[in-house]
């Protein structure tokens, strides 16, 4: 699955019983009528120094700080990690959604970076490769890219409730988690390995793209505490219930299935 929307989707057609996504994608599905559940956490070590975004600017946009955005059109998700950080962004720099014009359009691919190089958009977040891509495409023409200065590293898989009613299934995710876990420390431990088997020989990358992406990446890390996971995710819960008037929702009790707190403390031999 490409993203937050599209893994909604297979769960409601039932065809796939658990996702990996930011912390949006959780979010919009309880509040669009979809019961879904946070079964694991992961972040970033030193998040600011290792963002995942950074924010593209487009060629001929007079942009040389983030508050300069005013008035300027922007690339926006609303039900992806990407829109919500366009949100933080704006509220970071004092500015409202009414003080730019907000251009709705999924983050799929490249889409961003044919946006912004195409003069759709003036502004859009940029993750992973498409940084670089972006860059070496437009930078000639004057495409630049901003550091946003937040927070952008959550990561969780996510699952129906209706999955997790099926014990077997249930019992089958806190093995998953498990095992997810133990993979996000051998990637932190063994970076080369990683970019040659995964990034060169199944996602298709050359090996200096691969460099660049875990050298971005920086070292993941698995809390086997939530609390301050749930914490910053409840802000994120908030900022979106005001910002794009959705109900207020409780993370703890509604987005979270506490019982796989403990999954990846067990996984990991203890807290880390």
């Amino acid at each position: 699955m490409d993203g937050g929307p599209q893994t909604t989707e297979a769960f409601r057609a039932d065809a796939l019983d658990v996702g990996a996504v930011a912390d949006i994608p959780p979010l919009h599905a309880r509040w669009t009528d979809l019961d879904v559940r946070v079964i694991a956490a992961a972040e970033r070590q030193d998040p600011l120094d290792h963002p995942l975004y950074e924010i593209g600017i487009a060629p001929g946009a007079d942009v040389d700080e983030l508050s300069d955005i005013e008035g300027l059109r922007v690339a926006y998700s609303p039900g992806q990690a990407q829109g919500a950080l366009v949100l933080r962004l704006l509220d970071s720099v004092g500015l409202g959604q009414d003080d730019v014009e907000l251009v709705e359009m999924t983050s799929v691919d490249d889409t961003y970076v044919q946006t912004l190089g195409s003069d759709e958009v003036d502004v859009a977040p940029l993750g992973g490769v498409q940084i670089r891509r972006y860059e070496e495409l437009y930078g000639q023409d004057g495409g630049t890219t901003l550091q946003h200065g937040l927070r952008d590293d959550p990561w969780h898989l996510y699952a129906p409730e209706e999955v997790l009613e099926d014990p077997a299934k249930a019992a089958a995710l806190h093995a998953l988690v498990q095992a997810w876990a133990r993979s996000t420390q051998w990637i932190s431990e063994n970076p080369g390995e990683w970019a040659q088997g995964y990034y060169v020989e199944h996602e298709g990358l050359s090996a200096d793209d691969a460099a660049y992406l875990v050298e971005r990446d920086g070292q993941a890390v698995v809390p086997t505490d939530w609390d301050d996971t749930i914490e910053r995710h409840q802000q994120t819960a908030d900022l979106l219930s005001r910002e794009q008037d959705w109900p207020e929702v409780d993370v703890r009790e509604d987005v979270y299935d506490l019982r796989y707190e403990s999954a990846a403390s067990e996984a990991l031999g203890g807290d880390r």
